[in-house]
């Protein structure tokens, strides 16, 4: 039987090869090139890096598109091995959601850092390239899905997790919420409130990096939330948490994680538009307070109950 590593492995390569035929056919149908965004991200990354590729004219080229395609193979397996991983770990969505999730998942992965990198602007896609893309990609997650369905891993036959209740999901749309405004409490706060298997160091060194965030929160310089860059690992924290409340629970962490991702940019969006607007009203540290005491109080809210619950343990059958 495949461990979680080898599935999301098989699962990444069917997916990739889902993605790429219909890529192909939508370029039959339409008649349409070949996306160029690839070796214009190899030429961003490259630049970035100081670094050239070797040869020159057509030579030059050819390895270029080789390293894009390349590059897209290594995304779909890596995507893949994640959504592996975490349906071993409890998260587990039906099959449509799932093939939305792992679709959504690997275009992000692609398309955030060519935007990042200026190499393509999403916000000047017209229907069709957003439609083609989306298409791709659903047809990819659709192959990612298909195999974690079939082919469950030795840990998932042995556990079960029953469905997450409302109350459940609510507490990790709060935790997405804290996050949203403090990023490192999607981690910190389950850590935090649990009494078992979790060392006092952990809980030190988390603790210390809410202190350090809400700090630096504080500062002029400090970069705007809602960038790229300030908004993954706010997603990654608090989507991790709430997986780890659904473990306490032993409930599938479908739920909650969505929960917590939806939350996530309510308290990003949702902080930043109240410094702007208390930005006339009070000092900016004064504004950074009450949200440091807002976030705390929902990640508490969402964390504190059935911190005592013991953890899921498989037991063999």
């Amino acid at each position: 039987m495949m461990g979680s590593l080898a599935r999301g492995l098989v699962a990444g390569a069917v997916g990739t090869t889902a993605l790429d035929a219909a890529s192909y056919l939508d370029m039959v149908f339409r008649g349409r090139p070949a996306s160029s965004v690839p070796d214009r991200l190899v030429d961003a990354v490259a630049d970035r890096l100081g670094l050239d590729l070797p040869g020159r004219g057509q030579e030059r080229a050819n390895r270029r598109t080789a390293w894009g395609a390349l590059v897209g193979i290594g995304n779909g397996l890596a995507t893949g091995v994640a959504a592996s991983v975490m349906r071993s770990a409890g998260v587990r969505f039906s099959p449509p959601v799932g093939a939305v999730v792992a679709g959504a998942a690997a275009m992000a992965a692609t398309d955030v850092p060519a935007a990042l990198l200026g190499v393509s602007d999403p916000r000047s896609w017209s229907t069709a390239d957003w439609a083609t893309d989306a298409v791709s990609h659903l047809a990819y997650g659709a192959g990612v899905q298909a195999v974690l369905e079939t082919v469950p891993t030795a840990r998932e036959r042995r556990t079960s997790r029953n469905p997450a209740g409302a109350g459940l999901a609510l507490r990790s749309l709060l935790l997405g919420v804290a996050s949203g405004s403090r990023g490192t409490l999607g981690l910190a706060a389950p850590a935090l409130t649990t009494r078992r298997g979790v060392s006092a160091f952990t809980k030190a060194t988390r603790a210390s990096l809410v202190v350090a965030e809400m700090a630096g929160d504080k500062h002029p310089a400090t970069p705007t939330r809602t960038t790229a860059s300030g908004m993954a690992p706010r997603f990654l924290g608090a989507t991790t948490g709430a997986a780890r409340l659904a473990v306490r629970e032993r409930a599938n962490g479908a739920v909650p994680v969505l929960a917590a991702a939806l939350g996530t940019a309510a308290g990003s969006w949702g902080g930043l538009g109240w410094r702007r607007w208390a930005a006339g009203r009070m000092p900016d540290w004064q504004a950074g307070l009450i949200e440091d005491a807002v976030a705390l109080v929902l990640a508490a809210s969402a964390c504190l109950p059935g911190r005592d619950r013991v953890p899921l343990v498989a037991v063999p059958r």
